[in-house]
């Protein structure tokens, strides 16, 4: 099963992701990696790692980010871990939207590639 992280400088906003994508695919493999260790806004390399590491299989994990250091900071963590023969990668996506295509074909055993090519489609979906 390909694991989910949901890289966030908000805590809140990572954990509340990851509760709402489980919800609609109870059986996915979600982490979440918000704020530093004291709760405060930011993104740790350290949460990013241990999320990785907790989802992380045999299929490798996806990286969801939300903006700026986030996505900076996964780029490092994805360095190592595929450096040490993970398959990380990361995708493109609204973050909340992406997060529950990723979560339905992580519990349906889609492959990486074809969860990343459907969450980066989340762009297209319309509220209105």
């Amino acid at each position: 099963m390909t694991g989910i992280v949901i890289v966030s400088h908000c805590q809140k906003l990572a954990e509340g992701i990851v509760e709402l994508a489980r919800a609609v695919a109870p059986g996915a493999a979600l982490a979440a990696a918000g704020g530093l260790e004291d709760g405060s806004l930011g993104t740790s390399y350290d949460k990013i790692k241990k999320a990785a590491d907790e989802v992380c299989g045999d299929d490798g994990a996806l990286f969801l980010m939300d903006m700026g250091s986030s996505v900076m900071t996964a780029e490092m963590v994805l360095e190592e871990l595929k450096g040490q023969g993970k398959s990380i990668e990361m995708a493109d996506c609204p973050l909340v939207e992406g997060a529950v295509v990723a979560a339905i074909g992580s519990g349906a055993g889609e492959t990486m590639e074809q969860i990343k090519k459907s969450v980066e489609k989340a762009w297209e979906m319309r509220k209105l």
